[in-house]
């Protein structure tokens, strides 16, 4: 059986390389889908009975280990040196630093590898991450897909 919660951020970056509008700081309301296998629980008397995983579960994971860090943030590549020097003189300003520029693509690989470790099969019915998609805009959107990234 697969499940999937919608989450929303909002977050801010720029791809310092792109030859278009996109080498300009500018913001996203991202969206992002996270896709749980595993078995239905069938244990009477709990209450996650005739679930996967309760999606309030879900979310609250999600929030905790992605959600809460990347939402309302600057999400910065940390080899461009001008935007990072820039965000160093704002006092108390969130920024998240990533290794590889912050393109959906990319931002889709590191939230599965983000949330695979934080999605557990507490209840014995084989849960695991199997899709997170990351939508940057309502047309254009990037997957990744366990064993595909």
């Amino acid at each position: 059986m697969l499940i999937t919660r919608r989450l929303e951020f909002d977050a801010g970056h720029r791809i310092s390389t792109h030859n278009s509008q996109c080498r300009h700081l500018h913001g996203h309301r991202y969206a992002l889908e996270i896709t749980l296998s595993g078995d239905i629980i069938a244990e009477k008397g709990v209450a996650q009975q005739g679930m996967v995983m309760d999606f309030s579960e879900v979310k609250q994971i999600a929030k905790e280990t992605l959600i809460d860090k990347w939402d309302h943030a600057f999400l910065v590549y940390s080899g461009d040196t001008p935007v990072m020097q820039f965000l160093q003189t704002l006092d108390n300003h969130k920024t998240f630093v990533l290794d590889v520029q912050p393109t959906a693509e990319n931002l889709a690989v590191i939230a599965f590898g983000i949330l695979d470790k934080a999605y557990r099969d507490i209840y014995g019915n084989h849960l695991r991450l199997e899709h997170v998609r990351l939508y940057e805009t309502p047309n254009c959107w990037a997957d990744a897909v366990r064993g595909a990234h």
